[in-house]
């Protein structure tokens, strides 16, 4: 069971949800001008617009990875040099060496992660914005709205609402709210609203005309986006067309990178993943609502056009340049970040090596002790003979003294 709130109201997701909500009001109300009223038409514009805001996002994920094909072999080197090495001294040297490959490139490790984590909130915002129309585009709301409005205010049709929900992919709420009674019947497909209409013949031919409105709207090519395309013909042809759509996407964007990084471990667990994904997308299709697998084909239409033409570009950029570059921006930000905290380059790069330096002289002074330490211990027995052969014969305790004793004790036991 899901639960669908009228509109996300995620701390994160919330906010992007909404804006993005008035994209897609924006484009459905300027097709309804020309007389067009459909929403997978507005899915398909709308992917596009919101795919090509996320651009620069793309493009500067390709840049990092093209960086990357130079700067790995880099890194890679320093992990074998240090393999093995478990120590202190040797793991803050080799950090201190990756730091500095870091530096040269003007990278740091986060930078492949950046548009990811930027990205992903952006696509399940999408995806909010996509599973619950009604809720962001105002004149569907406005379908629904005259078949959930006498609802809201009829315990009966709400038990009859109830009931029919059963099996649908949502939680039932306090159904005297309008917006509540929308998230259900939002999610009924073409045999829930004929069944629908049966039961509230109370309400005349309401409840039939608003459906054949949400058809309307909600058809693409004969398909209700509401339903799940299953395993019939014309239907089964969304979750072929979205796993074979989506193999030649991530196969597309695979060779590219795996052609600049033959040697990332990385790169046959992502050729794995683009055939596993696929297939997911494709099984996925067959339950999911066809609306999904409508905005899966759109993306990775766009996907597909957008990654050709990207890489084109990323063909005619120089690797040297855009590592100068990519260098010179962040040795600015260094200085930037030394002139808030002020303290200067040389001082950063100080602290940045000092603690490696104290640990090496540490561990210098800590062995040059042990050997002191060594040579005193075995200096003292012959300090101590020296300094006895050095008492007085007859002191007490010399070597002389007790020799004297023992002849004296051998005479006296002789006269006896």
């Amino acid at each position: 069971m899901v639960t669908l709130l009228t509109k996300s109201t995620s701390f994160l997701l919330g906010p992007i949800a909404t804006l993005l909500g008035l994209i897609m009001n924006g484009i459905y109300e300027f097709f309804h001008i020309f007389g067009i009223q459909n929403i997978a038409l507005s899915i398909f514009v709308f992917t596009f617009i919101t795919k090509t805001i996320m651009l620069p996002l793309t493009i500067k994920q390709q840049k990092f990875t093209k960086l990357s094909s130079r700067m790995n072999p880099e890194l890679q080197k320093i992990q074998a040099k240090y393999k093995g090495k478990k120590d202190e001294a040797s793991l803050k040297k080799q950090q201190a060496e990756t730091q500095a490959i870091y530096q040269k490139f003007g990278a740091s490790p986060t930078a492949g992660c950046l548009p990811m984590l930027i990205t992903l909130p952006i696509m399940f915002a999408l995806y909010q914005v996509i599973n619950n129309i009604p809720a962001y585009v105002t004149q569907v709301k406005a379908l629904y709205e005259t078949v959930a409005t006498p609802i809201s205010t009829n315990a009966g049709y709400q038990t009859i609402l109830t009931d029919l929900a059963k099996g649908v992919r949502v939680t039932i709420g306090d159904l005297t709210n309008i917006d509540k009674v929308i998230d259900v019947l939002a999610k009924f497909g073409t045999e829930k609203w004929g069944l629908l209409a049966q039961q509230l013949s109370g309400m005349g031919s309401t409840v039939t005309d608003s459906a054949l409105s949400i058809q309307k709207v909600n058809n693409f090519l004969g398909l209700n986006i509401i339903n799940p395309p299953g395993w019939r013909f014309p239907g089964v042809l969304i979750p072929i067309l979205a796993m074979a759509l989506q193999f030649v996407q991530t196969k597309q964007l695979n060779v590219k990178n795996t052609s600049s990084n033959k040697d990332n471990p990385a790169a046959s667990a992502m050729s794995s993943m683009s055939v596993v994904m696929p297939i997911m997308s494709g099984v996925f299709c067959i339950t999911l609502p066809t609306g999904v697998g409508l905005y899966w084909i759109a993306t990775s239409v766009y996907a597909i056009i957008q990654q050709y033409f990207v890489n084109k570009y990323m063909d005619h950029v120089d690797v040297e340049e855009l590592i100068e570059k990519s260098a010179a921006k962040a040795s600015k930000k260094r200085m930037r970040k030394a002139a808030i905290t002020g303290t200067s380059l040389q001082e950063m790069a100080t602290k940045q090596t000092k603690s490696i330096d104290t640990t090496v002289s540490e561990k210098r002074i800590s062995s040059n002790k042990a050997d002191v330490s060594e040579e005193k211990e075995e200096a003292v027995p012959e300090t101590d003979a020296s300094e006895s052969s050095k008492q007085k014969p007859n002191s007490p305790g010399s070597i002389s003294e007790i020799a004297n004793l023992l002849k004296n004790r051998n005479n006296e036991k002789g006269d006896k």
